[in-house]
């Protein structure tokens, strides 16, 4: 019978020891072991980095920040200086970015208390002045008062008029955007409908989403607008932001909006995104937009909401997810009358069919399989006139697909992307 003299359950613990916190550190605390603390440092090994460190369940990345959030709660700072500069020089595969460490700073100040997050902040910060260069990470001086929550992205209005309300995110990663990328959200709704999509594309990408005229927190002017009023309001604003060529993402009457800017303002579109939408309506159609106008003018919105909501969101969807659709509902009962009326007849008198062979930005069209506000039938026309456009539809998805079907429409949109 023979006897194996290793210790597994503490070699796989300073195996884990060194991945997590580096060769370096780890043969340094090993050397200054002593007859005193020997014990300790295997007691460790065992149960902290092995038995904890060693179990699949979570991945290292996560359990890093459990680390860092602990010790911040604890006011621990000589172990959370040790697990901030591990997390910052980690392998690609479990290290934190400096985004993301600034990201667990930022929620210990709710949960742990701002004195804590404070002290975190400080101790973090002269970490990264030390490792930064090694990591490509530069700490610059910025005003607090030009911060803005990422997720939400620094907010405006334009100086012209009507001044469109507007978000721009900047890139994550703190680079140079990849992309500017320009969001244009369908009728009755606003900016916030491309939360989501934004917040994932902002990881490089420079991102601006707006209100058109007549919603949200844009002007509503009054008359009856025309699909080029609202391709111009949108070259003003890009033209205001110097963004040069964007991509651009529209739904419904947000893809309308791309194709009349791609027709007239060519140089600022490098890329279309057209989602349930149409370049024309038949006859029966804009007598049904000329019906709407008139019930809102003579009614309010109310008196559509609900008809409005059923061609949105197909009926499982509003079953399931009641409260997205009341979201919607308030959303649209709230915009501006005279600005939706005006809308309205920009979308019922959108035509461009004729023209769309003149569009020359590669362009990806999606439908939804059971649209009916803008059927299949009607994104199939626009694909087959542009040139360089192909034809995605999404299944169980109607009006609003960015929402029915927010991952396989993202995941669409981002390999489009990708691929330009």
């Amino acid at each position: 019978m023979s006897y194996d003299p290793l210790d597994h359950n503490f070699e796989r613990g300073m195996q884990n020891r060194r991945t997590v916190l580096g060769e370096e550190w780890v043969n340094r605390s090993v050397k200054n072991a002593t007859s005193f603390n020997a014990d300790f440092q295997n007691l460790i090994t065992r149960f902290a980095w092995n038995e904890i460190w060693g179990r699949p369940g979570l991945d290292k990345k996560t359990r890093r920040i459990i680390v860092l959030s602990i010790t911040i709660a604890l006011g621990r700072w000589e172990e959370f200086e040790l697990h901030v500069r591990a997390a910052l020089t980690a392998p690609p595969e479990h290290r934190l970015t400096p985004d993301e460490m600034k990201e667990v700073l930022m929620q210990s100040a709710i949960y742990a208390g701002v004195p804590a997050a404070n002290t975190a902040f400080a101790h973090a910060q002269q970490i990264l002045r030390e490792v930064g260069p090694d990591i490509g990470f530069t700490l610059e001086p910025f005003a607090p008062s030009d911060a803005a929550h990422p997720g939400i992205g620094k907010e405006a209005r334009t100086s012209g008029s009507p001044a469109l309300h507007y978000s721009v995110r900047a890139p994550r990663n703190g680079k140079a955007p990849r992309r500017t990328i320009v969001l244009s959200h369908a009728l009755g709704a606003d900016l916030t409908m491309w939360d989501s999509l934004a917040n994932l594309l902002a990881a490089d990408c420079r991102v601006i989403a707006y209100s058109h005229r007549g919603h949200g927190s844009s002007d509503g002017p009054e008359g009856m607008y025309t699909m080029a009023d609202l391709a111009d309001d949108a070259a003003r604003l890009l033209r205001e932001l110097d963004t040069g060529p964007v991509v651009w993402i529209g739904l419904s009457m947000g893809g309308m909006v791309g194709q009349e800017m791609a027709l007239r303002h060519p140089s600022l579109i490098g890329a279309l995104v057209i989602a349930n939408s149409a370049s024309a309506y038949p006859e029966v159609a804009r007598q049904g937009w000329r019906q709407r106008i008139e019930t809102v003018r003579s009614q309010g919105l109310e008196a559509i909401a609900d008809t409005v909501m059923a061609r949105y969101f197909h009926e499982a969807f509003r079953q399931q997810h009641s409260a997205t659709v009341a979201q919607f509902r308030q959303r649209l009962l709230t915009t501006d009358v005279t600005g939706y009326i005006g809308c309205c007849n920009a979308v019922g008198t959108v035509d461009t069919t004729a023209r769309l062979p003149l569009i020359a930005a590669p362009t990806l069209v999606i439908a939804g399989e059971l649209d009916q506000g803008a059927p299949v039938a009607l994104s199939q026309v626009i694909a087959d006139k542009i040139p360089q456009a192909t034809l995605t539809v999404l299944p169980q998805a109607s009006h609003i697909s960015a929402i029915e079907q927010p991952a396989l429409f993202n995941e669409t949109v981002m390999a489009f992307i990708a691929a330009l």
